[in-house]
Parts: structure tokens; sequence; C-alpha cells
């Protein structure tokens, strides 16, 4: 979670000791926003170590780890004598979650969506097909679960984003790839903006439980090639919306914050 700073990013009374992991980590989150929204930058080069922790409240072991963290993810580079500097974005980790998250807050864009429908059009429709012959007991049920859900979403008894991307999740488990397995945070992440944006173009308040069933039932008679067109055919679906959108005419950019209301043009 974001701590409530101000404008310069500044933490005032929530930067008190109260957990050295916790206070890492926010100071992180508040670095990590201020870089992918180019409050700094090449242009606006990244603050000296003393300014920082005069201005976050924090020991220099605190920002250091939280400056470690973020150039394990990309968005830094420092040397001895050289200092710190912000890299160009091509260098950094998209797979991150948290980087991808921070990206689509900045602004959610048609291309950024697209490029992550690509993603997972390349790797979904496989895993989908794996799951149908790897897919154990505990697997199936996980699927079979998120499908109950997103069927009582419709009927508005339980979320219909989290039950949509529980069953997306479950899915890649069940692959049995373990290379798949780590790409579901990312996944969760980012599907969080890209599954409300499809359903906005789409007109619609939720995916469709029912062709989400489609892939489920092919997984459990284990029809791989059923399962992979099935699987094929949602993601298929969600590219031409976004297609589809960047056709329309330009709305103003709105926070990928207010995407449960409104969905920015790019």
């Amino acid at each position: 979670m974001r701590s409530n700073t101000q404008s310069t990013g500044a933490m005032g009374a929530q930067s008190t000791p109260a957990g050295g992991a916790n206070l890492t980590f926010r100071v992180m989150e508040d670095l990590g926003v201020a870089i992918v929204t180019g409050r700094y930058s090449e242009d606006n080069p990244f603050p000296i170590e003393a300014m920082l922790c005069e201005q976050y409240g924090v020991s220099r072991s605190v920002l250091r780890e939280a400056v470690k963290m973020l150039t394990a993810k990309g968005l830094l580079g420092a040397r001895p004598r050289h200092g710190t500097w912000v890299q160009p974005e091509h260098g950094w980790n998209f797979l991150d979650p948290d980087v991808l998250r921070w990206l689509l807050e900045r602004k959610l864009s048609f291309q950024l969506l697209a490029e992550f429908t690509q993603m997972r059009m390349a790797v979904e429709p496989v895993a989908a097909a794996m799951a149908a012959t790897a897919a154990g007991r505990d697997e199936i049920a996980s699927i079979m679960s998120a499908i109950n859900r997103m069927i009582a979403a419709e009927n508005g008894d339980d979320d219909p984003l989290t039950s949509d991307i529980a069953f997306h999740v479950a899915v890649m488990r069940a692959s049995g790839n373990r290379f798949y397995a780590q790409l579901c945070d990312m996944i969760d992440t980012a599907a969080r903006f890209s599954i409300r944006a499809t359903n906005y173009f789409k007109g619609v308040a939720q995916a469709s439980a029912a062709d989400h069933k489609k892939v489920a039932d092919a997984i459990v008679i284990g029809d791989a090639k059923a399962a992979e067109t099935a699987m094929r055919f949602l993601m298929q679906e969600a590219l031409d919306l976004i297609a589809f959108a960047k056709t329309q005419t330009a709305k103003p950019v709105i926070p990928a914050r207010s995407i449960e209301n409104q969905i920015p043009a790019e």
C-alpha cells in the first residue's frame, strides 16, 4: 500500500520507525512511483542520499535498502563515486509486479494494455492445454472453485474481478510449468487493470463465466486442444476490444486509479 504522502513525496509523521522492513517498502514504493511518473528522470536527476534521508525522515540504511530494491527492478543505476541515476525506461523490469503496477497507475495506455494482452496470448492458451494433461485433483478443484466464484459474481455474491483473476492464475498453476507459475504475480497485478478495461470496452460489468467455463470443462475432461482454443478466444476477444478502443475518439487522460469508473485514452 502506498503511504498517504504529500506531493513532494515526504512521509511526514508516518515515517516514524515502526518496523524497518515496512518503512523500507514504503520508501521504495514512493520513489518507484516518482521514477515511473517522471518526477525523477534524466532531466530531473535522482536526489542525493542525504536529501532523501531528510525528506523521508529515515536512516541511510533504510534508504540504501530501498535504492537497492529499485536497482534490482532496473529503475536505478548506481556506482561508487558516480552516485545514483534513473535508468532509461527500456531497461526497467516490466515483468516485476511492482514496476508493472506503477506503469499502469501512471497512465493506462491502450498500447501497454495491448502489449500485456499479447504476452498473455502467447502464454495462457498453452498453459490451458498443458493443464488439460497435467492438472491433478487439487489443481482442477482450484479452477472449478474460481469458475463457481465467477458464476456467483454474476448473481452479486462474489467479486467479479478477483474471481476472474483467480481463474486465470489457477490455470497457469495447473499447467505444471514452474516458469509459468512464476508469472502468476505479474498476471494478477496487470490483469486487475486489463480485465476492468476490456470489460469496460465490451460494455459489461464482468467477464462471461460461461466463456471461461468452456476452458475449465475442457481441462477437466483432458481435451488440450479445446482448452487452448477456448482460452485463445478469451485472449483474442480482449485484443480485439483494445484495438477497437484505439480507433475511437480520444478522451482526456485520466489516472488509472480511476479505472473503476472511467478508462483513459492513449
